[in-house]
């Protein structure tokens, strides 16, 4: 058994109390857990204070406490005090796990949009190219091809660190994740040099009370990876590129499509031909070979460039890239669920105005005949969602089928008469179907010519939450049934 000497090799600390020889069985920052023999790190969190736990944590056997302040500590009981117990906690858990990053080549992916898609592109790649992954992200953690759910797109670090462990033990060779500017902010990763950190892009978001109290604020911690890697990838024709790398500490790499880019997409275009339904164009600068993504518009090119230059870097070759990129799904990020030359079918995450609307001018571009859009909008959350959403619709689609999505605690009838009020005033055509099995029924069996139909909302969620239950409920699997009773697949 470790000792807690053992894991405070890399932390800068003061010996309050006791000895350092005593058993690290664990580290925990739950009072709720079992706390025997093991460490307990006591977190400031933004309603509870667990330095208050102290005692308790003593009297279930905790053999030491980390603290951060002056407080009371138990005879027996050892006590550590540090500036951050945050980061205390991240290195004492990387400790106990044997610094299992410094066995993996470590990727972090940071940016507003795209993340998750850019990280399973690469993922892709990399298996293509025969190498054992490990991915964390919004989606959970994939281990040798084994998933995990996860509540943040950034683990707490404990967390992060068991999974890191598990991905060794299974013998992954690449660790790819998204890193997010709260996981930044709140230490989550600290310990972790990344070989490789990627810049998607950058707009406001998570600015708020209990996030980030300004966009400038947001953009330095995003930021904060390029101080942490050694080598950033970087969409330069971000407009806050330069602002966001003020600091950095890595060589860069810039993407994205103009001429001054090391790598860079030239001759973009929509391509839509028979199953296949998605983007290509020319990379050019340090690489020169064409590309094509079965992901459809001209975000799904960033995103793959996103992945490119990291594969590139890694030395994989040309032609498994492009291989593992046409042939590329993302679980409800722009999934190609069916194409035909009659119509497709999409499942997307879309769940506010901003990206109904970003998404269904995507699939504008590829010229349908009609452009049929499922949706709801999830209860107990701000109505503007809806009317922007609804407006949204009305404005872009040919068919809005108005639907329920996560109602909670709300009526489904509620909710959608809210949609309305964006909806109706647009003129758009638009049906109800409260039932969202159903109204993914009738957009696809009531599918004509030349039909895109996007059903939005819930994208990679596997459940559907009515009345504070959760059920079983995939809009894949959903689309796939009905499909199937077609003949269509």
């Amino acid at each position: 058994m470790k000792t807690l000497r053992d894991l405070l090799t890399e932390i800068d600390y003061t010996l309050i109390q006791g000895s350092l020889d005593v058993p690290a069985a664990d580290v925990v920052y739950d009072s709720r857990k079992d706390c025997k023999d093991k460490v307990f790190v006591c977190i400031c969190g933004t309603t509870r204070d667990s330095h208050e736990f102290i005692p308790q944590v003593a009297e279930k056997g905790a053999s030491a406490v980390i603290v951060e302040r002056d407080v009371e500590i138990p005879e027996g009981l050892t006590a550590i005090r540090v500036n951050s117990a945050r980061r205390a906690l991240a290195e004492l858990s990387a400790a106990y796990f044997d610094h299992p990053t410094r066995k993996m080549t470590t990727i972090g992916y940071t940016g507003t949009k795209g993340k998750t898609t850019s990280t399973y592109m690469l993922k892709e790649i990399l298996e293509k190219a025969g190498k054992k992954v490990g991915l964390i992200g919004t989606n959970g953690a994939v281990i040798d091809g084994t998933f995990h759910a996860t509540k943040n797109t950034t683990p707490e670090s404990y967390e992060l660190q068991n999974y890191f462990a598990q991905m060794v033990q299974a013998g992954c060779e690449y660790m790819i994740m998204e890193v997010s500017s709260q996981g930044l902010m709140m230490d989550r990763v600290a310990g972790i040099h990344f070989d490789l950190g990627i810049f998607t892009n950058l707009s406001p978001d998570h600015i708020g009370p209990n996030e980030h109290k300004t966009f400038e604020e947001y953009r330095y911690w995003k930021g904060q990876l390029f101080t942490r890697c050694e080598t950033g990838i970087v969409n330069a024709d971000d407009p806050n590129c330069e602002a966001l790398l003020e600091g950095h500490t890595c060589r860069v790499l810039t993407y994205g499509c103009k001429d001054n880019d090391d790598y860079r997409a030239e001759n973009i275009r929509h391509l839509k031909e028979g199953a296949f339904m998605g983007a290509a164009f020319d990379l050019a600068g340090k690489a020169d070979f064409p590309v094509q993504v079965g992901i459809p518009g001209l975000f799904s090119v960033y995103n793959a460039l996103s992945a490119i230059v990291p594969a590139l870097t890694l030395g994989i070759d040309p032609e498994t890239i492009c291989e593992a990129l046409k042939h590329i799904r993302v679980n409800g990020r722009m999934e190609l669920v069916y194409a035909s030359e009659d119509f497709s079918v999409i499942v997307d995450y879309a769940h506010n105005g901003v990206s109904t609307r970003s998404l269904l001018t995507t699939l504008r571009d590829y010229q349908p005949k009609r452009l049929v859009v499922v949706f709801g909008c999830g209860g107990n959350r701000d109505p503007h969602r809806r009317y922007e959403m609804g407006e949204a619709a009305g404005e872009m689609a040919d068919l809005s089928v108005v639907t329920a999505d996560n109602s909670r605690n709300e009526a489904v009838e509620n909710i959608m008469a809210d949609i309305h009020i964006g909806l109706d005033p647009t003129g758009g055509k638009s049906v109800d179907i409260p039932d969202r099995r159903e109204a993914i029924r009738y957009a696809i069996a009531g599918a004509q010519p030349g039909d895109v139909i996007a059903i939005i909302g819930k994208g990679h969620e596997d459940y559907q939450e009515i009345a504070g239950v959760r059920t079983h409920f995939s809009d894949k699997e959903e689309a796939e049934k009905v499909l199937k009773e077609m003949g269509r697949i």
